[in-house]
Parts: C-alpha cells; structure tokens; sequence
C-alpha cells in the first residue's frame, strides 16, 4: 500500500508457462521512472498468456492458451491475485486474447476461429460458458496461416455497444452484439487479402481505428461509425522502413492516451515502430530496437511504453519523447515467456 492508503500502481505479466514461464506475474511500477518490481508470482492455470482487469480493478481474468481453452478470475486486492472460483472451459481451442463486455468475459480463441462469451456473476467469478460461441467462418489467400478462420482478439468499442473480432484467418473484422448471451456478428468487414489483422486499436477520439497485419507487415487506418458499427478502411502504412531482412511478424499496436502518436512491435525483426496520427493517415517516425527479441505485446501507461519480449524473457520499458513519441529504453526486467503486460 502506498502512503496516504493510496494503493500503488501494479503492472500484470501473462507468460507461457509451457514455455517456462512462471504464469501471472504481479509488479510494483514505480511512479517517477515506471520500473517494474516483482510482487507475486500464480501458476494457477497453464499458458495465462493474456490478461484483462474488471473496471473496478479488484478482478483479473486470464485466458488459458491450451487446447482445451478456459478462462479464470482472480482476486487482486492485494499483492498476490488469488483464484475466484474454477477456471471455466471455454468450448475454444487456444484463446489468445480476452476483454469485459456487457456482463461478459469475451475470448478470442485463435486455434478454433471462435468468441466466446462467459458470464460473469455479480460477484466477479465466472458462471459456466454454456452456448456462448460464435463460430467465424471462411479463409484467405496464405496457404500455411489462412486455411482456416483465426480470431486474434475481440474487445469492445470505446461508445460500449459493439464488439469488435479481429481474424487473421480470414482478413476481417466482424462487428458484434450479445443475443441471448451469444455473440452475434452485426456485420464483417473484408480487408486486403492476405494482410491478415491480428490486432486493433482505438484512437481516443472514438472515430478511427488502426489494425496492426501480422501477415501485411503494415497498419490498416479505418474510420470508426459507434452509432452503425461500421468499420471503413482507408489506407495501409507499412510498419517497417523498408524490406525486411528475414521474419517480420507484427504483433502488438497501441495509441497515445493523447491520440498524437501509434506504436507497434514487430517480432524477428524485434522492433518498435512510431507513427505520429494525422488527418488522412499515420506518418512513420521512426524505429527503435525492443530491448529484447520476439515482442509480443506492447502497453502503455503513464509516459511509458513497456513490451512483453517473449523469446528473450522480459519486459522492457521505455521513457517515450512526448515531443516525438520515440520511446528510449530505460529499464527491464526477466520474466521466462513473456506474453502480455496491463495495468492496474
């Protein structure tokens, strides 16, 4: 607890624990330089890869990235998150990706191309999943990657009504509601074929949209409509300044709280990548090394910028220039597997 009975700022790392990773990991993040202290280590479920807290904050869920697939709730009202409940089976085949909507715990689950909506009690703990998947259907032009549907992520829209499913499988977004405690696609937007998305974000304006292509390499702006749910894309901006020298995977995308700025990670070439936002599109900046090798996942908080390096073991952060929006490496710390990092 931090003085005045303010508690202090804790960052959350997902890791593989298939891998060596030694599952959720719970830091202190200092207020001055953002540098991040181990707290607390669970292993209470294999590959917590991704993280999402509750709004309150007191509730962490976690996906399993198994075959099996299941997500769980954790109670976080102290240093060490503590199980709320069994881990819930997700009736998905690797969740990769999870975020809170309208009651819901929703899960991405890459390795079925499905969402999945698990109900959440009043209390926080989860209620059985019951018949809450949707099934993506179709494919795209890759032939090792995009034989089948693929869905990435799945979060909500900064208004609160839509859903929105990110499919590398099959080069689209789909726009969702919940019926009946289903998730059920409003409409589904094709992008370029053979990009295939991975992950979107949010400018804080609430119109625009970025979407970070694994495949591409690039970052696809869209135009955001809440009130129709109707996402429209506009141009593609590579991430990188040129060719790459061998494997290029983007994986994570972020924006300025203060919308002036786009960041993203890029694995085997192990990069970040700034853009400054502007009217018609993103303007490249410049690249900076990761501070580690195969990021994937980056996160913002407070001026700096942290990336989950899974290959390499860590979470590195950086200072960010709020003048260029080029992050500076000023610290690190060894977590085996990293995957993801959030905020609380």
């Amino acid at each position: 607890m931090a003085e005045g009975g303010k508690r202090q700022r804790r960052a959350f790392i997902g890791s593989f624990t298939a891998a060596g990773g030694p599952g959720i990991v719970t830091a202190a993040v200092a207020a001055d330089s953002g540098a991040l202290t181990v707290l607390s280590t669970v292993d209470g479920v294999p590959d917590p890869s991704y993280l999402a807290l509750a709004p309150g904050g007191d509730t962490l869920y976690a996906v399993s990235e198994t075959s099996e697939g299941a997500v769980a709730a954790y109670r976080v009202t102290g240093d060490r998150p503590e199980p709320a409940g069994p881990a819930v089976a997700v009736d998905g085949d690797g969740p990769t990706h999870l975020s809170l909507f309208a009651g819901h715990v929703l899960t991405a689950n890459y390795g079925s191309g499905s969402v999945t909506a698990v109900p959440v009690r009043s209390d926080g703990t989860l209620a059985p999943a019951a018949s809450g998947v949707l099934r993506h259907t179709g494919s795209g032009p890759h032939t090792l990657r995009q034989q089948a549907p693929h869905a990435h992520q799945v979060q909500p829209d900064p208004s609160g009504r839509w859903a929105v499913s990110v499919d590398l499988g099959t080069d689209s977004v789909r726009v969702c509601t919940l019926t009946d405690g289903a998730p059920a696609v409003h409409r589904e937007i094709a992008l370029r074929p053979g990009s295939g998305p991975r992950h979107l974000a949010f400018h804080p304006d609430g119109a625009r949209a970025y979407v970070v292509n694994e495949l591409a390499p690039t970052v696809t702006v869209c135009r955001w409509d809440a009130a129709s749910g109707l996402l429209t894309p506009l141009t593609e901006t590579p991430v990188l300044p040129g060719t790459p020298a061998g494997d290029a995977y983007p994986s994570g995308i972020v924006v300025s709280p203060d919308g002036r700025f786009v960041w993203t990670a890029t694995r085997g070439e192990d990069i970040l990548s700034v853009f400054a936002v502007e009217p018609d599109g993103l303007r490249p900046v410049g690249t900076v090394p990761c501070g580690g090798h195969w990021p994937r996942a980056i996160a913002e908080s407070h001026g700096h910028l942290y990336v989950a390096n899974e290959r390499s073991g860590d979470v590195t952060w950086f200072t960010v220039d709020p003048r260029t929006g080029l992050p500076h490496r000023t610290g690190s710390l060894a977590v085996p597997a990293a995957s993801c990092v959030i905020f609380g």
